[in-house]
């Protein structure tokens, strides 16, 4: 690898994986007051006790939560939300160019599309698996109220954990893993197929080099593609987190009462602040993926050429 520029070597699994997981985070902290709005504009009009207040729009639903339950409430579940990117994130993000070329070993010189979508499918079950006890959690804690007399289910992060286990059982810290499975397979595949061909079509035709313009626009059109293909079944998946033992019989049972009582338009709820939580955590992921990568790599360099 002599002569080779940081851009050249080729990240290693590690670096990958750590990078993905420290990109996550970063992206999670700044966007989540808008995943938060997000799950509060999707549980919207499940029960009476959430129809005293009505959330209008993203910044609507942002003051609002601000105004009524303090600017705190915006990261409720924030230390579930990093825990599940540590774990999650880290999996289907880091490892989906070693699958990929798992994929196409011998086939092809360059990994083709059948192989980016199998990747794609298998970090993201993987990840999913791992993960989930740490979706249940954020949900939860983002979805509860204080407010109308109610007391809050959990007191924090670790509590939710012990309560959801001894009330419930530990399948109930994989509740909703077969919506949560059907959604973050589409957000993977969507995500990181996408943003694996927009970079590749941009920088192979000259319209952007390998770099941060490139990292964005890629990562802008992949959120926004993965947001449309997504939204129902992540409306549905937390809708059925969120509910209490009983409320619901099934997954489909969840979208069947969904759609009688509330119509169709009710599996696109918080659609704007979805694409908006999801468009700007991919931006920031992505770029910060990219930019850790060549910086670790180049730190590794240096060391090497030192001894």
């Amino acid at each position: 690898m002599v002569g080779l520029t940081a851009s050249d070597v080729p990240p290693t699994m590690a670096v990958k994986i750590f990078s993905a997981g420290v990109a996550a985070c970063v992206a999670d902290v700044i966007t989540f007051p808008l995943d938060t709005a997000k799950v509060r504009l999707q549980i919207q009009g499940e029960c009476q006790t959430s129809s005293t207040i009505k959330y209008k729009g993203v910044l609507g639903t942002i003051s609002t939560l601000a105004k009524t339950e303090g600017p705190m409430k915006l990261y409720s579940g924030l230390p579930a939300g990093l825990q599940r990117q540590i774990s999650f994130a880290s999996l289907r993000i880091g490892l989906y160019d070693t699958v990929q070329e798992f994929f196409s070993a011998g086939k092809e010189t360059t990994a083709g599309l059948g192989s980016k979508i199998s990747a794609g499918l298998t970090t993201g079950g993987v990840a999913v698996f791992i993960g989930q006890p740490t979706e249940v959690v954020k949900v939860r804690l983002q979805a509860q109220s204080h407010l109308h007399g109610l007391k809050p289910r959990y007191t924090g992060t670790y509590n939710a954990y012990r309560i959801i286990a001894t009330t419930e059982g530990l399948t109930g810290l994989w509740k909703g893993t077969t919506p949560n499975l059907t959604r973050n397979v589409i957000i993977n595949c969507t995500e990181l197929v996408t943003y694996d061909l927009m970079k590749e079509a941009l920088v192979k035709n000259k319209l952007l080099a390998d770099d941060l313009p490139c990292h964005f626009v890629s990562a802008l059109i992949a959120g926004f593609c993965t947001t449309v293909l997504s939204s129902p079944v992540d409306v549905v998946k937390t809708r059925f987190v969120n509910s209490p033992p009983g409320q619901y019989t099934s997954v489909p049972n969840c979208a069947i009462t969904m759609l009688t009582k509330e119509g169709p338009l009710a599996f696109f709820k918080g659609f704007v602040s979805s694409f908006l939580r999801l468009g700007s955590w991919n931006v920031i992921m992505f770029v910060c993926f990219e930019q850790l990568k060549r910086e670790l790599m180049k730190s590794r360099q240096t060391m090497d050429c030192a001894t």
